[in-house]
């Protein structure tokens, strides 16, 4: 296995590189184009990924896929909020879907579609890197809300449930913010956050 995964802090979101010597795929390039394109280096990016469209995630996207006429990747569900970032450039061309995949040095990411952070939000599962990249669906404290309020508790609480928490328990979480955990860590802590609701997750 020659794929890696690689973090870069991108403005206040932790953003990904995945990829080899030769080539990679970015997911959620957040706001900081330079610090992403100087961890690229001389490497080709075959595709921006967008986890969801809040613009501390997406703000960065066209200008690191300009770069290499690298196609951007987003469910369509959140194409609003990618228009709230981007009112002058086209929507992303790729129109994520859950069960599709991306394939990168010797490593396939697989598309699930875990709505409830936003209506389009998606997880990124690698069996390959033993590595599923969550954006804010899943951090390690629990569901993510955006601007101290949770826009479908329920519906993220369901996400994590059926999609993620069925992965091998050694998958590393990789998410939008802070620190990696994995899944086993996240099972144990689950009943909490149904039990504590949204207003336990607000700062």
């Amino acid at each position: 296995m020659d794929a890696r995964i690689e973090r870069i802090e991108s403005g206040d979101v932790n953003s990904w590189i995945v990829g080899d010597d030769e080539e990679v795929i970015v997911i959620d390039p957040g706001s900081n184009a330079a610090a992403v394109l100087d961890a690229v280096g001389e490497r080709e990016i075959l595709a921006v990924i967008c986890t969801h469209g809040h613009v501390s995630h997406v703000a960065a996207a066209p200008e690191v896929a300009e770069r290499d006429e690298a196609p951007v990747g987003l469910h369509p569900s959140d194409r609003f909020e990618w228009r709230v970032s981007h009112d002058d450039v086209p929507d992303p061309e790729i129109e994520m879907a859950d069960g599709g995949s991306f394939e990168v040095a010797d490593a396939r990411l697989e598309v699930m579609h875990t709505p409830g952070h936003t209506r389009g939000s998606v997880c990124l599962y690698s069996e390959d890197l033993d590595a599923v990249f969550t954006g804010d669906v899943l951090l390690a404290d629990g569901p993510a809300p955006h601007e101290g309020e949770s826009a479908d508790f329920p519906a993220q609480l369901t996400a994590i449930g059926e999609s993620l928490l069925g992965l091998p328990a050694e998958t590393r979480v990789l998410p939008g913010h802070g620190e990696e955990t994995t899944i086993a860590e996240a099972n144990k802590r689950f009943d909490g956050w149904v039990i504590a609701g949204p207003p336990a997750l607000e700062e």
